[in-house]
């Protein structure tokens, strides 16, 4: 079976090679990534005994959709992104009814969780790299986001 971080770095190496297709079995599973342009790449697991029907491509972005690049800020440029570590689901809170991890104008420090991001039913916690000022914040709560695609907009202390 696959872990997790061997997963992340099939998908990185996928994204980086402008590799259209991989899929691996061993152990039992099975993994397919798919890239998907410049944007990032989705991929699916399984195990290799299930014959699962195959899915439909997810629906191409509208030319309005928001890219994950943010404009550039009045106050110059020195912003440092967060970008999203895999392909999954981001969540500002760590439950509905919860607070935001993080808010415009926010002070973060080095390690400090800033948002959620759900692949596969997991839930991974996404780290500040940096100390700094939240700017802004790139994407919707619940929505889908692509392997370095911009979460944040920080300001480094």
């Amino acid at each position: 079976m696959f872990n997790f971080d061997e997963i992340c770095e099939l998908i990185k190496l996928v994204s980086s090679s402008g590799v259209a297709q991989v899929e691996i079995e061993h152990a039992g599973s099975r993994v397919r990534i798919e890239g998907r342009s410049q944007a990032g790449v989705a991929a699916s697991a399984s195990p290799a005994s299930a014959q699962a029907p195959p899915t439909a491509d997810p629906p191409a972005a509208s030319a309005d959709a928001p890219t994950g690049e943010a404009p550039a800020p009045p106050e110059g440029d020195d912003l440092h992104p967060i970008a999203s570590p895999i392909v999954g689901t981001f969540y500002r809170a760590p439950n509905p009814d919860a607070d935001p991890y993080v808010k415009v104008g926010d002070f973060v420090e080095k390690g400090q969780t800033l948002c959620i991001v759900e692949a596969m039913k997991l839930m991974n916690e996404i780290e500040c790299d940096i100390s700094g000022t939240i700017v802004k914040v790139l994407q919707e709560n619940a929505q889908p986001v692509e392997f370095g695609e911009d979460l944040f907009l920080v300001r480094p202390a």
